[in-house]
């Protein structure tokens, strides 16, 4: 019987029957009894091609190869997991209370991670943990590596010394941390990825030296995170080698986001009064509190670089954008997670078993947020 419907005919018993036919085929499931079958070969011969033993011949390697592509089959991961093979799965763990989804260069650190992983044939599971001191968030995270969905997992954002992340590495978990060191304890299935954040301060204070800056304040980051601490030390360490004085109400506290920067800056201008002695220059622990202090020093009327001098650290990727462009520590943040990626997977494939911890260098990006001064 044939029905319209606006402008489509169709007969509904066709129709019926196409659709239990299209049902029946979705419930079809290939499995490796049928890839045997079809290459004439045992399922235990599958089995070894799958997983890539060396003891097959080379010609029943590709009958084997030649029926799983014919039939689209995909081996069952859950039952591969259980039988003691890897889920091929790293773990990224963002330790954020902020909205991750407007920060650039987050993005671009969970973008490298993805990059590296997926050039060698790994997934990544991304989980973002907005309270690390949440036993029920902290459990998640225990179980992806209890039920092995992941064979390692990456830390960002953790605080300079975290328990939870210290459990998993004495559990045997393969645990890959960027901004952290290395306890006294060192363990192969533990992975550090830093920078030399003295050497970046100390180049930034020489800079600022050489413009003729004697009054020089900072805005630090995340005291609780190794970044914030290693700069701030790094700071003092340079203004020391200097012969420069640390005045204490020129150290301001931050959290690495820009808006800690701007309201660092604008508390400080609003306790320090309008005839207060105040810094030429300032060093910012990150491009980003520098971006907030710049705009709260602008509200107060104050330029940059004409009325004080502004430098950062990391090169964010706006910094070269910015008004006036910044004067900044650069960072390669692209290149230490591609590393960071390749020792954790290594690790796991059992592809080596020294202790891994590497720092990577900065270098100063001259823009033009400080000036020379008179």
């Amino acid at each position: 019987m044939l029905t319209t419907k606006g402008s489509d005919v169709y007969d509904k018993n066709v129709n019926t029957r196409l659709l239990k036919v299209g049902f029946n085929l979705k419930k079809m499931e290939i499995n490796s009894n049928e890839v045997a079958r079809l290459a004439g070969v045992s399922r235990s011969t599958v089995s070894r091609v799958i997983n890539n033993y060396s003891n097959v011949p080379l010609k029943t390697r590709e009958k084997v190869l030649k029926a799983i592509k014919e039939l689209n089959y995909f081996p069952n991961v859950s039952a591969q997991m259980l039988a003691g093979k890897k889920s091929r799965t790293i773990g990224l763990f963002m330790v954020s209370s902020g909205e991750i989804a407007v920060d650039v260069l987050t993005n671009m650190m969970i973008v490298s991670v993805i990059e590296s992983a997926s050039d060698l044939n790994y997934y990544v599971l991304t989980y973002i943990i907005r309270d690390a001191s949440d036993e029920g968030t902290i459990n998640n995270v225990r179980e992806m590596f209890y039920q092995r969905r992941i064979d390692g997992g990456i830390f960002i954002g953790t605080k300079h010394d975290e328990a939870f992340v210290d459990d998993l590495v004495k559990q045997g978990f393969i645990v890959g941390v960027f901004d952290q060191e290395h306890p006294a304890e060192r363990v192969p299935n533990r992975i550090v990825a830093n920078f030399n954040n003295e050497s970046g301060m100390k180049q930034a204070i020489a800079y600022l030296l050489g413009l003729g800056h004697r009054d020089i304040g900072i805005i630090n980051g995340d005291r609780q995170r190794l970044s914030g601490i290693e700069k701030y030390e790094g700071f003092l360490s340079a203004m020391r080698q200097q012969g420069l004085p640390v005045h204490e109400q020129w150290v301001l506290n931050g959290d690495f986001s820009e808006q800690a920067g701007y309201e660092a800056m604008q508390h400080y201008l609003r306790r320090s009064g309008a005839d207060a002695a105040r810094p030429t220059a300032w060093v910012a622990a990150n491009d980003s509190i520098a971006f907030g202090a710049i705009r709260a020093l602008r509200e107060a009327g104050l330029l940059v670089p004409e009325h004080v001098s502004v430098i950062g650290f990391d090169d964010h990727v706006l910094s070269e954008k910015h008004n006036p462009p910044l004067t900044t520590v650069r960072v390669d943040f692209k290149q230490l997670f591609k590393d960071l990626m390749q020792m954790v997977i290594a690790q796991i494939e059992e592809q080596s078993d020294a202790v891994k911890e590497v720092a990577y260098d900065c270098t100063l990006i001259i823009r033009q947020s400080c000036r020379r001064l008179d």
